[in-house]
């Protein structure tokens, strides 16, 4: 599974250059509805044979932390991997759920954000080191170590 998420996210940056998920959501034609949806932090749907992807307007990236393209890297990994389903992110908590959709879009996040060059550049770095970084949580960098075996030191 992670081997083609890795692939695939290789595949999109090369062709589009870049690895911002917006961006390559403009590209693939993929909508983006920056609307107020309440409790929820994104969630995208397939609906006459478009897809499309609702992040909460409210969502913030901040110096330190890059939230909202956390969300629509997770988003766009639906729209990849399995265009035709509904997803909807919920909370903070839910990114992180067990599910195979779940773990790929999760993965194809991780993947897109955060480059190769990021663990070889940095290799002496523990996992909260990256995290303040790349301004991604520890459990996205976590997720991105595992999938592609490298080793990090311990907090």
């Amino acid at each position: 599974m992670g081997k083609n998420i890795k692939k695939t996210v290789n595949s999109l940056v090369k062709r589009y250059n870049t690895r911002n998920p917006f961006v390559l959501a403009e590209y693939l034609n993929i909508m983006i509805c920056d609307s107020d949806i309440g409790e929820l932090k994104g969630f995208y749907i397939y609906k006459q044979r478009k897809k499309i992807i609702f992040i909460n307007r409210n969502l913030k990236n901040t110096e330190t932390y890059k939230f909202r393209d956390m969300v629509m890297a997770h988003e766009l990994g639906h729209a990849i991997l399995t265009p035709k389903s509904q997803c909807y992110f919920f909370s903070d908590n839910t990114f992180f759920l067990k599910s195979k959709p779940e773990t790929e879009a999760n993965l194809f996040a991780a993947e897109l954000l955060i480059e190769d060059k990021i663990f070889t550049e940095h290799e002496d770095y523990t996992l909260s080191q990256l995290s303040r970084l790349t301004g991604y949580e520890e459990r996205l960098i976590e997720l991105r170590i595992q999938n592609n075996d490298i080793a990090v030191l311990n907090n």
